[in-house]
């Protein structure tokens, strides 16, 4: 075999273990980068479902406290004008994923409709007969549960998130990402109310 054509093959397999190994990096950042998006797009369908499990217990919960307490007359339209707010975002597009100011008006929604759902419940502590009755409590008891799923749900994507930013900004995958439109997604965050302490009275 000629030295000529000897080198060209040599060259010529070179190229092909380069391009083979850049093809095989690229595939692989890629389907990585699909496989998160897709965790946290799945754990952001699961926030949703209980967000969406909190807005359908709210109307039950208003009718049963109106029959007790209807001179709450301002708390339970706050309420009512929460869950309009809240509605008109519960079913948001995935894109607001990608949109820091869009996700945090709608966690600021949800926010605001979990605090008046909390003053709601303080409320009732001064009926007793509305303490007593069973149906309220099952829905209180219901709620709570929706509140700790909500919470574990937001944990989860949470964390979803995170495995999936942490991905898309590692170098060269960042590159990758860039190309593609992978951009990093927003955190829940706490409300600021849970940021300072709450105040304790006797």
């Amino acid at each position: 075999m000629k030295s000529g054509t000897k080198k060209l093959l040599i060259t010529l397999g070179i190229v092909f273990v380069v391009l083979f190994g850049a093809y095989s990096c690229y595939k692989n950042a890629y389907n990585g980068m699909i496989s998160r998006d897709e965790a946290v797009q799945s754990s952001w369908a699961q926030v949703q479902n209980q967000y969406q499990r909190r807005m359908d217990l709210i109307p039950n919960l208003v009718s049963t406290v109106k029959g007790y307490a209807s001179h709450e007359e301002g708390l339970l339209t706050e309420i009512a004008e929460a869950r309009a707010k809240a509605g008109g975002v519960v079913k948001v597009d995935s894109e607001m994923l990608d949109n820091p100011d869009q996700f945090k008006k709608y966690q600021q929604a949800q926010d605001a409709l979990g605090a008046s759902l909390q003053r709601l419940l303080v409320v009732s502590e001064n009926y007793p007969e509305l303490k007593a009755n069973q149906n309220f409590l099952a829905m209180q008891d219901e709620l709570a549960g929706t509140e700790n799923r909500i919470s574990t749900e937001r944990k989860r994507y949470n964390e979803a998130v995170k495995d999936y930013n942490q991905f898309i900004r590692e170098f060269p995958r960042s590159i990758i990402a860039n190309m593609n439109g992978f951009r990093v997604k927003a955190y829940f965050e706490a409300a600021e109310a849970a940021q300072s302490a709450p105040v304790v009275q006797f």
